[in-house]
């Protein structure tokens, strides 16, 4: 009954508002880059609800800096110290849009990104995800992606086991997903700091489809701050959400013991091959060379993906 209270708020606010989106951030010392995501998002247009940024307890400027925004979409919240699954979650709760994005703070959304995923959505769809572009530190567009866009195609529909096999989506600034889905879903598993988001895809998807589209819909920041950069990642540091998702109970009843397990071997490949395109990424080359030895290792069939996908990050794919 109450997912069906959910649905049925969903759809009276979309057929009563074109304001159907929030896009949550949630951010720890966002500066310098907070400012602009906060505007990339307020210049969405009239689907946007409003922007919640969730500080979780910044020592910069951060806060000081986003007063200065006088725009009554944007809504500025303290959840001190929760980390970011708390953090997003609180967000959540203080709208009640029926679609929700989660943007990083360093990020920033393509212009009518926004309106295209709502437009091309189907009416069964419990999320929809688009493409990105990598940017750097000053905004410039940087490597091969925009190349390949249009004829590359990401999975649609029943998303669930190739999703298990490894993070496509990467980036929570690329979905819109129901607000309903989400809340059945429990949201963000408190205490995930690593891996989060692909835990929340894989539940979601199995709750109904999830569908792509070949557009930009984000502008993804690679900087040496960034929580994803600042230091180089072990296999280890994501196990713990590896460990959540294969054990949750929901998703592993889907899919076929044998089938499962060859997926999770291929999941944690991937997660072993971005730790060695970002060793790559940060020319720590002998870095680079033990944790490719290892994710081949870890699965020899996947041995021209882990070489194609690391060459990929020496030359800035």
């Amino acid at each position: 009954m109450a997912i069906e209270c959910e649905t049925t708020e969903r759809q009276t606010a979309e057929r009563e508002t074109g304001a159907q989106v929030a896009v949550i951030i949630a951010v720890r010392n966002g500066i310098p880059f907070v400012n602009e995501a906060v505007a990339s998002v307020l210049q969405q247009g009239d689907a946007l609800e409003r922007v919640i940024v969730v500080d979780d307890g910044s020592t910069d400027d951060t806060v000081a800096s986003l007063s200065a925004i006088s725009d009554p979409r944007l809504v500025v919240m303290g959840h001190a110290g929760a980390g970011v699954s708390d953090a997003r979650n609180a967000g959540v709760a203080a709208s009640r849009a029926p679609w929700l994005m989660f943007l990083d703070a360093d990020d920033k959304l393509a212009p009518g990104a926004i309106a295209r995923l709502l437009r091309r959505r189907s009416p069964d769809a419990v999320a929809v995800y688009g493409d990105y572009e990598r940017i750097d530190e000053t905004g410039h567009v940087f490597g091969t992606r925009g190349l390949v866009r249009a004829r590359r195609r990401k999975p649609s529909g029943d998303i669930l086991p190739a999703l298990l096999g490894g993070n496509f989506i990467i980036n929570g600034g690329v979905v819109l997903c129901a607000r309903d889905r989400f809340l059945e879903v429990g949201g963000f598993r408190s205490g995930l700091a690593l891996c989060e988001d692909w835990l929340l895809w894989c539940r979601l998807a199995t709750t109904g489809v999830i569908e792509y589209v070949a557009d930009l819909v984000l502008f993804y920041r690679v900087h040496r701050a960034s929580v994803m950069m600042r230091r180089r990642w072990a296999y280890a540091d994501f196990s713990p959400a590896v460990e959540a998702i294969f054990a949750d109970p929901v998703i592993v009843s889907r899919i076929p013991p044998a089938r499962l397990a060859a997926l999770r071997t291929s999941g944690e490949s991937s997660l072993m091959i971005y730790c060695a395109q970002q060793a790559a990424r940060a020319r720590a080359w002998r870095e680079t060379t033990r944790l490719t030895f290892a994710a081949i290792t870890h699965s020899p069939r996947n041995l021209l993906r882990v070489i194609a996908r690391v060459i990929g990050a020496v030359i800035g794919f």
